[in-house]
């Protein structure tokens, strides 16, 4: 028996705040990408998701390149299933589910859904690993930021409920269970080195996106400038910059911490939002964010316990 301390570093906590940024921007990029006057000047999920993630996958590849760092052989199959495994449950498949659920399905409920992942990553992240079990302060923590989640989209979520059908919910939730799982594949994997892993999974996510392009209209497509700069930006921040954060801050941390970016991103989207395109939140965002923000700082307050190896 080994004590083991679960502290956060001021390093932690800006590569945290970081990566909310990047993956909180993905709406304000994507809005830019696809909200054009006429249809042919923007982009189509179908074309959207394999530009962003080639764009981000040929980034990631010359930054491995230039690290140094060693790919696994071809015999380390486990270190090539667990890239091809966070390639789909990590980016195409969610993307994909989460595009198909919003034909029917207001963004504020999908974005509800998606905000349960943190309870999904804690739920599974204390079965598979010693040094993230859930205790009282934990879950008191995630349940009170996933509250103010629901304070800030739950109105006009629970408005739109029954129109939503009960497939593209069952997507939603389903999208929500792929972002989890691909948070735990990546702890299970966390001796591949970060520069190497990031590139490996965003690849095998562009590879398995290219068969979007079939039901592309690339004759009709007139882009406009704000659109190319939407998918380019989606390329570099969400994508590229963002995958390779996520390696790192997971191998450093935790499943559960790294999670809770779910609760976060809302905040600076609605920040984005509103100094972008003057978006104004509702009286209840303030309570929201404060709920959002205290859950995740109980969840981290942590004092020393001990572990079985």
């Amino acid at each position: 028996m080994r004590v083991m301390r679960e502290t956060r570093t001021p390093s932690d906590w800006m590569m945290f705040a970081v990566l909310t940024a990047l993956w909180g921007a993905a709406y304000a990029f994507t809005r830019l990408a696809v909200s054009q006057s006429e249809p042919s000047e923007g982009f189509s999920p179908q074309l959207i998701i394999p530009i962003r993630l080639t764009g981000g996958a040929a980034l990631l590849l010359i930054v491995a390149l230039w690290s140094g760092q060693a790919w696994p052989q071809l015999r380390q199959w486990r270190a090539w299933v667990a890239m091809a495994v966070m390639g789909f449950v990590g980016t195409v498949a969610p993307f994909l589910l989460i595009t198909i659920a919003q034909q029917t399905v207001d963004s504020s409920l999908a974005a509800l859904y998606v905000s349960a992942a943190p309870l999904f990553v804690a739920t599974m992240a204390h079965f598979a690993f010693h040094d993230d079990r859930m205790h009282l302060r934990k879950v008191l923590g995630i349940l009170i930021g996933f509250a103010g989640v629901a304070v800030l989209f739950g109105p006009e979520a629970m408005a739109s409920f029954g129109s939503a059908s009960v497939t593209a919910q069952a997507l939603c939730l389903l999208a929500t269970f792929f972002y989890a799982l691909s948070t735990i594949t990546a702890r299970f994997a966390k001796d591949i080195q970060p520069f190497v892993f990031s590139a490996g999974f965003v690849s095998f996510g562009a590879i398995m996106s290219w068969p979007l392009l079939l039901w592309v209209d690339f004759e009709a497509l007139n882009p406009s400038a704000s659109a190319i700069a939407g998918v380019v930006g989606l390329a570099i921040g969400p994508t590229a910059m963002a995958s390779l954060l996520y390696v790192i801050l997971v191998q450093r941390t935790s499943a559960t911490f790294l999670s809770l970016t779910g609760y976060t991103i809302p905040i600076f989207s609605a920040v984005v939002g509103y100094l972008a395109f003057a978006e104004l939140q509702s009286w209840n965002a303030l309570l929201a964010f404060a709920l959002i923000l205290g859950g995740v700082w109980i969840s981290q307050r942590m004092s020393a316990k001990a572990v079985t190896d």
